[in-house]
């Protein structure tokens, strides 16, 4: 089982993982600052999921937009 399988039934954690790929793609200044806030998403997550959720939407959208990026191709399941 592909570790994608099993964020199918957890929307928070797709969303995190997206998330997670969105900062590591970002230039090394740019990077920290948004790694550090979204590991406070995460660590919250752990205590109040719907927080969680409202703050990464609103950490979404100063990322610049939407979450669902489309997997490249040559992308494996589970990178």
């Amino acid at each position: 089982m592909a570790a994608d399988d099993r964020l199918d039934d957890d929307p928070l954690a797709r969303r995190l993982r997206e998330a997670h790929r969105r900062v590591v793609a970002l230039p090394a200044p740019e990077k920290e600052r948004f790694a550090r806030r979204y590991l406070a998403i995460c660590e919250l997550a752990k205590r109040d999921p719907e927080r969680a959720a409202a703050r990464l939407e609103v950490f979404v959208a100063s990322l610049g937009g939407d979450l669902d990026t489309p997997r490249a191709p040559e992308s494996t399941p589970g990178d």
